[in-house]
């Protein structure tokens, strides 16, 4: 085993890696190429948001999700803001609730507040899921409470069943609207052992993403009752959401969702054996600690500056990348997020095992 290049950084390691164990690959032009190989050229494209390719998926998605009607949107950014307005401009209440590090909160430059006046109230604790006694306690009213399933911020975590429907049920009691933030919608059902539509019942509104688990090049549906989605239409155009074509986003997301929905109970079972390979080394945790979807949160109990210069090495000598990033989360510790997919398999579990073993071995060093 060489060193390859001592000053390279974690991310030229991880791109030069031969395995790279999360995700489903490289987000290159191949991956719309591949999509683009399966139709006719001949076939018409959509144009300002008609005509078959787009209405077909529209309708199909709907189906999936329990739904009268879908709308895609190019964005979930989009779809979201577009989806709460609705909502309070039906109730005459410019205000929502959700999770303190929901992505309307901390990755939009709030674009809720200045594009439509809403105002967010932050429901529940940053390190913590939304429970039903926070939504009971609510002083102020609300025309709408969003939930993220699973939530990404705090390492993918999910509520039990029976809660999600506690809260729909008093929702529906007190004329609360309820909205899914389903970005990763698919890659829950093999842990709450749920359709999406059954998921979905639950909530007036629903919002799913094409990139993530699916590996779309972009793209996302928002779902709802006829007369929602029909409001959404318009919105989606002051938006300027309705490019004159939206089918390379559409094909893409058509084709990787039929290739990879089946797959999802398979990379739910590759995350909670990588998780309990992580779990077994020394200075290194996952959030949750058993996954609950494909995703979860990798912690090291040491600063990034010492773990990079570990997982560069690991990269180097076993060809294994496990992350390109490491995030701050303390003086002395850090994290990193992984998703399991069509990369895992490709991994050889030998080496992988071998590569954590040794950066076993380096971090007991380290923290001894």
């Amino acid at each position: 085993m060489q060193d390859k290049n001592s000053a390279i950084t974690l991310a030229d390691a991880f791109n030069q890696a031969a395995y790279i164990i999360g995700g489903h690959g490289s987000r290159k032009v191949k991956v719309l190429q591949e999509a683009l190989e399966q139709v006719d050229g001949e076939t018409f494209s959509d144009h300002y948001g008609n005509g078959s390719i787009i209405d077909e998926f529209q309708q199909e998605m709907a189906e999936v999700l329990g739904k009268e009607a879908g709308v895609f949107f190019p964005s979930g950014t989009m779809a979201q803001q577009i989806a709460l307005r609705i909502w309070c401009d039906r109730a005459d209440v410019k205000r929502v609730a959700y999770h303190p590090l929901a992505h309307l909160e901390i990755h939009e430059e709030d674009g809720l507040k200045e594009l439509h006046q809403i105002e967010s109230i932050l429901l529940g604790a940053a390190d913590r899921l939304i429970t039903l006694e926070d939504v009971k306690g609510m002083k102020q009213e609300i025309a709408c409470l969003l939930l993220e399933l699973p939530q990404r911020e705090i390492g993918g975590q999910l509520p039990a069943y029976e809660e999600l429907e506690a809260i729909s049920a008093y929702c529906r009691e007190h004329g609360i609207k309820l909205h899914l933030d389903g970005a990763r919608l698919f890659e829950i059902t093999p842990y709450y052992e749920k359709t999406p539509a059954e998921i979905c019942r639950l909530f007036d509104s629903v919002y799913i993403s094409f990139y993530k688990g699916i590996g779309g090049i972009a793209g996302a549906i928002l779902a709802g009752d006829s007369d929602i989605m029909q409001e959404s239409r318009v919105w989606k155009r002051r938006h300027g959401g309705d490019l004159i074509g939206l089918y390379p986003y559409i094909l893409s997301s058509r084709y990787y969702y039929h290739e990879r929905v089946g797959k999802m109970g398979h990379y739910y079972e590759q995350a909670k054996e990588l998780a309990s390979l992580f779990n077994a080394s020394h200075g290194i945790k996952t959030v949750p600690e058993q996954p609950v979807s494909n995703m979860f949160h990798v912690h090291f109990a040491l600063a990034a500056s010492e773990v990079e210069p570990l997982l560069v090495q690991m990269a180097q000598h076993f060809d294994i990348a496990i992350t390109s990033y490491l995030n701050k989360t303390g003086g002395n510790s850090c994290s990193f997020e992984m998703s399991t997919g069509d990369r895992y398999d490709t991994v050889p579990q030998d080496k992988l095992r071998d590569a954590l073993a040794w950066l076993d071995g380096q971090l007991q060093k380290q923290l001894s």
